[in-house]
C-alpha cells in the first residue's frame, strides 16, 4: 500500500468502503451523512467515498479511519492490539535506563527508527505535482473543502497535514491543524498553544521573522495522515514515524514555491506560508468536544501555489459529539504510545480513553498495586507526560478491572472511592479547547485513586474480596455451554 487510492482499493475489497452517487453538497449534508453513519448501526460504519459533490468535479472520501478494523489497516496492523506489541517491542530493543531521554526529548527513538529505516527516497515527477497553479491561478474553491456545522465561520479543511519548519533547527513538524478558508488563495491556520506549530511560531517571534513557510499535504499514505495527529515526543519526525509504520521510507518531493518537502504520492497540496503578521479571528468551529468553539486570533497563510493530482480525491473528517472517526484515532495513539507511557510507569496495566471524554477530559488506568500511595504517583506521573498533562480527570484501577469495560469500572469506582480519602484536585494546564476552566487552557484537575487500600493509606478494616465463580466450575460449565445454547435458544 503505497497512498489513498491503494488503502480505498484494500478498503473496497474488505467491504469497508461505500461509495455513494447521490449527488451531496460539501455544505453540511456530507457532514450529516458522515455523522449518521459513524452513529448508526455498526454493519453500516464505513468509508464513505462521495462521488458526485455538488458543484465540483473532484469526489470526498470520508470516515476512513472510523472504525478499529479501518485504523489497525491503515497502520498495517491486524488489530489495534498489535500495534501495541509491535512499538513495545522496538522499545525493548534498547536498554531500559536510556527510556526516559525518549520521552524527554525524542532523541533515542530517532535514532531507533532511523538505524531500521533508509533515507526517504526523493523524486522528481510527483503524482501530487500533475497539476501546478501558482500565484493568482490558484483558487481553494477548486476544491470541495466542507462547511461540516451550520454556525461554522466558513469552510473547514480538516484533514490537512501542516507541515512547518523548525526555525532554530530546521527540523520538520508536521501536525494535524483545521484551516479555515478565507478567499481564494487565505486561510487561517487553528494550532493550539501545546502543538509544535505554535511552537515553530513562538520561535519564529522572538527571531524577528515575519512569516513560517508552510505546506497543507492532503491524502497520501493513511500511516502519515494519522502520524500528523499523533502526539509524538519533541524532535520525533512524523514522516519517519509513519515510514517505520508503513514498513518503508515515504517518497518525497520538494514544493514547488517554498523550501519544504512533502510526500510525493498526496493527493493535493497547498503551499504558502503562515503571516505572522496578520492574525484573523478563527471560528466557531463545531469541534471533536461537541461544541462550537468561540473565535480566537489566529496567523493566516498566505497560499503560494496549489498542486495535485490530475484527478485528485479530497479527503476530509467530520468532528463533532461523539463518537466519532477521531475516537478511533485517539485509539491507536493510545495502543501505539502505551509501552513508552510504560518506560516510565511500569505498574500500568491498561489504559483507555473513553469516547464521552474526548481524549483529555477522562483517562482510566489500571495498575498492580504493591506500596501504598503508587495510585496518587501514578496520577502525578500522567500529568508529567506530554499531552497527557492536560487531562482533567485520571481515574486509577486496580489490576483485574478492564478499563474498556464502561459498566465495570463504574461499579468498581463507585463501590471503592471514599470521596474525602481517594481524590486530589489540583489546579494545572488543560486543553485549549476547554470552555469549562475560568482562564484559557489552565484550570481544575482531579484524580482518583479507585484501587484497593492499604492500611497505610488509613484502610483499617479487611478490603472485601471481589465475588467471582471458581476456575474449575467455570471450565465445566464452558464444556456444556453449546448444549445449554441449544435449550436456550428453544
Amino acid at each position: 500500500m503505497e497512498d489513498l487510492r491503494d488503502f480505498l482499493r484494500i478498503l473496497e475489497e474488505e467491504g469497508e468502503l461505500a461509495r455513494i452517487s447521490v449527488p451531496l453538497s460539501p455544505e453540511l449534508e456530507i457532514t450529516e451523512v458522515t455523522d449518521r453513519v459513524s452513529k448508526g448501526p455498526w454493519e453500516l460504519n464505513k468509508a464513505l467515498l462521495f462521488e458526485k459533490v455538488k458543484g465540483y468535479a473532484i469526489p470526498v472520501v470520508t470516515n476512513l479511519f472510523g472504525s478499529p478494523k479501518r485504523m489497525a489497516m491503515a497502520l498495517r496492523a491486524r488489530d489495534l492490539g498489535e500495534l501495541e506489541q509491535r512499538f513495545g517491542n522496538l522499545l525493548n530493543l534498547d536498554s531500559f535506563g536510556r527510556m526516559r531521554e525518549v520521552l524527554r526529548g525524542g532523541k533515542v527513538l530517532m535514532e531507533l527508527l532511523q538505524a531500521f529505516l533508509p533515507r526517504p527516497r526523493f523524486i522528481r515527477r510527483a503524482p501530487c505535482q500533475e497539476v501546478v497553479r501558482k500565484g493568482r491561478d490558484v483558487r481553494l474553491d477548486e476544491l470541495p473543502i466542507l462547511r461540516c456545522w451550520p454556525k461554522d465561520a466558513s469552510r473547514y479543511i480538516t484533514l490537512g497535514q501542516v507541515v512547518t519548519l523548525d526555525p532554530d533547527s530546521g527540523r520538520r513538524n508536521v501536525g494535524l491543524y483545521r484551516l479555515q478558508v478565507l478567499d481564494e488563495r487565505t486561510l487561517i491556520v487553528h494550532w493550539q498553544r501545546h502543538k509544535g506549530g505554535a511552537e515553530h511560531e513562538r520561535k519564529a517571534r522572538a527571531k524577528g521573522m515575519s512569516r513560517i513557510p508552510c505546506a497543507v499535504v492532503l491524502g497520501g499514505d493513511p500511516a502519515a495522515i494519522w502520524a500528523a495527529s499523533a502526539p509524538l515526543p519533541p524532535g520525533v519526525d512524523e514522516y519517519l514515524f509513519a515510514s517505520w509504520l508503513r514498513g518503508g521510507p515515504l517518497e518525497m518531493v520538494r514544493c514547488v514555491s517554498q523550501p519544504i518537502d512533502v510526500p510525493a504520492k498526496a493527493e493535493i497540496v497547498i503551499e504558502g506560508y503562515v503571516d505572522l503578521g496578520d492574525l484573523r479571528e478563527e471560528g466557531p468551529f463545531g469541534d471533536h468536544t461537541g461544541y462550537y468553539t468561540p473565535s480566537e486570533p489566529f496567523p493566516t497563510m498566505r497560499v503560494t501555489a496549489l498542486t495535485m493530482r490530475s484527478d485528485p480525491i479530497y479527503p476530509a473528517t467530520v468532528v463533532g459529539v461523539p463518537p466519532m472517526e477521531d475516537y478511533w484515532m485517539g485509539q491507536a495513539t493510545e495502543r501505539l504510545f502505551l509501552p513508552l507511557i510504560r518506560c516510565v510507569l511500569p505498574e500500568i496495566v491498561d489504559l483507555h480513553m473513553p469516547p464521552e471524554g474526548v481524549f483529555h477530559n477522562l483517562v482510566l488506568v489500571s495498575i498492580r498495586k504493591h506500596y501504598p500511595g503508587q495510585a496518587r504517583k501514578v496520577i502525578f506521573g500522567l500529568w508529567g507526560l506530554g499531552m497527557m498533562s492536560l487531562t482533567k480527570a485520571i481515574v486509577v484501577v486496580d489490576h483485574d478491572v478492564d478499563v474498556r469495560n464502561p459498566r465495570e469500572v463504574a461499579w468498581y469506582v463507585l463501590g471503592n472511592v471514599d470521596w474525602k480519602r481517594d481524590v486530589v484536585i489540583v489546579e494545572g494546564p488543560v486543553d485549549h479547547l476547554d470552555h469549562s476552566c475560568r482562564e484559557p487552557s489552565f484550570g481544575g484537575k482531579i484524580g482518583v485513586d479507585a484501587t484497593r487500600k492499604l492500611p497505610e493509606e488509613g484502610h483499617r478494616r479487611p478490603w472485601p474480596e471481589r465475588v467471582g465463580m471458581s476456575e474449575e466450575v467455570k471450565q465445566e460449565i464452558e464444556r456444556k455451554w453449546s448444549e445449554i445454547l441449544r435449550a436456550l435458544r428453544g
